[in-house]
């Protein structure tokens, strides 16, 4: 009989040559567990997704609780769904109010793709300017954005008329012209490192988008929902944007993503022609209720709140002469290493200290610790300690 192990090679679509091949079988908190009852603590949060922790159990509460009621009914958009409605109204109840209507999703790519469609029927224009080491996803049109060359290049042609520029040089706002339909950004770049704005850098692409006509997209699907130290960079920069982009923690654990703009501009999408977007799951009912559950933990718990100060605490505990530099804010941080040579035997060696790192995209000499915010004081400790122990190991076994 096959192993899983073999199984998952022989049968699952494989997305590199080195899989991390680290099998799971429970996770609850901060921790995950393999089939030998060995715990892991998970420092990425399944890239920024965990925010709540695993399997807390308001959310596996409202999961079973839904799906007791009803899941599948009927493609987004026809039949009025109560998880939906509630957690759309909720939702713009944390937003700033021109963000008043949500159109769900599956995920973060999705989200991309609607709402570049959206700006383009809105604003009747084609071109979309992006950055330079951005993250959109893999989709074709997020894979026309993505600021990577090493991995569009395989799949052109591509969306025409899109072009990239580079993030924090004010040179790039002369890009944005009246033919720009949209200019999509992080508002922090994640898969580049944690790279932060400067020198009001979105404020002036605001500005720039406001004078030429141009809309404005933020993508927050890795920072939003508390992972910076507030809810959302909006909250953090001060800068609307037209469009805003929500997936990862969106959903609680669960698949789900959303675009949010105005009820005005949305409805560009009902006629000429109606079903302007349509999607079977978007909005999935089981997926809005664990979403909605997760969102009120994160109100309740204060966990955004909490950020600042566990991000102090991992800087303060993470010193070691491998270390570099710490970046970011909140429990989204990239540390570091005074050399990328040692990157691929800490993320590859991390298991065997009973942790879970991963790489950057974008950025080939720093990992990533963003952890469920949920994670306490004791644990940071504990995961410094080890973080520790493997850099030490890193030292003794990897020849630059």
């Amino acid at each position: 009989m096959l192993t899983n192990r073999q199984l998952f090679l022989l049968h699952l679509g494989q997305t590199s040559m080195a899989p991390m091949m680290l099998e799971i079988v429970r996770a609850e908190g901060i921790y995950m567990y393999g089939p030998d009852g060995k715990k892991y603590i998970d420092l990425i949060s399944g890239v920024s997704v965990s925010n709540t922790g695993h399997s807390h159990p308001r959310v596996v509460e409202a999961v079973k609780n839904q799906a007791g009621l009803y899941m599948h009914l009927m493609v987004y958009g026809e039949i009025i769904q109560s998880p939906q409605v509630k957690y759309a109204g909720r939702l713009t109840e944390i937003l700033p109010p021109v963000l008043n209507c949500c159109y769900f999703v599956n995920s973060g790519s999705e989200a991309v793709e609607g709402a570049l469609k959206l700006a383009k029927r809105f604003t009747g224009r084609s071109r979309i300017i992006s950055f330079k080491n951005s993250y959109h996803g893999s989709t074709h049109g997020a894979l026309s954005i993505q600021g990577s060359e090493f991995y569009r290049n395989a799949f052109r042609p591509l969306l025409p008329d899109t072009f990239q520029v580079s993030f924090n040089d004010d040179r790039s706002l002369d890009s944005i012209d009246n033919n720009t339909a949209c200019v999509i950004i992080e508002p922090v770049q994640g898969e580049a490192g944690v790279i932060y704005p400067e020198n009001d850098f979105l404020l002036k692409i605001r500005n720039r988008c406001n004078t030429t006509g141009a809309l404005l997209i933020f993508d927050e699907i890795q920072t939003g929902f508390g992972r910076i130290g507030k809810m959302f960079a909006i909250d953090r920069f001060g800068v609307v944007p037209d469009i805003l982009l929500l997936a990862k923690a969106l959903g609680g654990g669960m698949p789900l993503g959303a675009f949010i703009s105005s009820r005005e501009m949305m409805s560009a999408l009902v006629s000429n022609p109606s079903l302007g977007h349509i999607t079977t799951f978007g909005g999935h009912p089981v997926c809005c209720a664990a979403g909605l559950a997760s969102l009120d933990v994160i109100i309740d718990e204060k966990l955004s709140e909490s950020c600042s100060a566990k991000s102090a605490l991992f800087r303060k505990e993470l010193g070691h002469p491998l270390i570099s530099e710490v970046r970011g804010e909140g429990l989204l941080l990239a540390v570091q290493l005074i050399d990328p040579a040692y990157i691929q035997h800490v993320i590859a060696h991390a298991p065997d200290f009973g942790l879970v790192l991963d790489y950057f995209l974008f950025c080939n000499d720093s990992f990533r610790i963003a952890p469920p915010l949920i994670i306490s004081e004791e644990e940071i400790y504990i995961a410094c300690s080890k973080l520790k122990m493997l850099l030490d190991d890193a030292v003794k076994n990897v020849k630059n």
